[in-house]
């Protein structure tokens, strides 16, 4: 890539950058040196909309622009220009960068793995690039399973992730039917390994009730019937 001074009036935050839609992060932590030395490490920026879109290094952008308005005026920011177009490119090095400082939000994560997929990435690819294990990047795929209101109660915090791994499984109907116990202030939502429970529509079955003597038997318990059922399914929905 090559390495250009852009001008700040002529970055802008790129619609590939994960963190596009989100308020001005805080820089409290990187001002002053921004304000005593300036950008030292390049933004990543692509040709968008007549400007530079901005892919990686949204709170240096951010931190320049609070500079420029304390101070006046600032030095033109060194910035890797990426080839115009390249929205897979541009998606894996926002999300290469946010994934180095600290994990994205899950639903955040699941939108950009949703963009590479429609971008003709496959799930391997997507988990290679991102040191990820595919059955990791199949888990984030499968948030879009959720209906909207269980989407924004995990998103708020409302909902643990064990819970909404499960929900993901679920039928539409049983969510809602899910969301009124939730709902409910009188009612007791099934969450975690519980909430595998009602799905599958009762306990698991306990080894006290094997049709040979347990005693007898010197191998090890791999795992339960109901476990069984939620991989099997796990793998048709996938």
């Amino acid at each position: 890539m090559l390495i250009e001074h852009i001008p700040l009036s002529k970055l802008k935050i790129s619609v590939c950058n994960i963190r596009h839609r989100e308020p001005p992060p805080d820089v409290s932590d990187i001002l002053p040196s921004i304000k005593e030395r300036g950008v030292l490490l390049p933004l990543i920026a692509r040709p968008e909309d007549g400007k530079f879109g901005v892919v990686a290094g949204r709170r240096r952008f951010f931190a320049l622009k609070a500079v420029k308005q304390d101070m006046g005026e600032v030095d033109d920011p060194p910035c890797a220009i990426m080839a115009e177009g390249d929205d897979v490119a541009a998606i894996e090095a926002s999300l290469l960068e946010n994934l180095a400082r600290r994990n994205p939000e899950p639903m955040t994560e699941h939108l950009s793995f949703v963009r590479l997929i429609k971008e003709g990435k496959t799930v391997e690819q997507i988990a290679a690039t991102f040191a990820l294990t595919a059955t990791q990047v199949r888990q984030r795929l499968a948030l879009g399973n959720l209906v909207p209101k269980i989407r924004a109660l995990y998103t708020a915090g409302e909902i643990d992730d064990l819970t909404v791994r499960h929900l993901t499984l679920a039928s539409a109907s049983q969510q809602r039917k899910w969301l009124r116990l939730f709902a409910d202030p009188d009612q007791s939502a099934p969450c975690g390994a519980y909430l595998r429970q009602w799905l599958l529509g009762g306990p698991e079955i306990s080894t006290e009730v094997a049709l040979f003597p347990l005693k007898d038997y010197t191998g090890p318990i791999m795992e339960d019937l109901l476990s069984m059922v939620v991989r099997i399914r796990v793998r048709l929905l996938n």
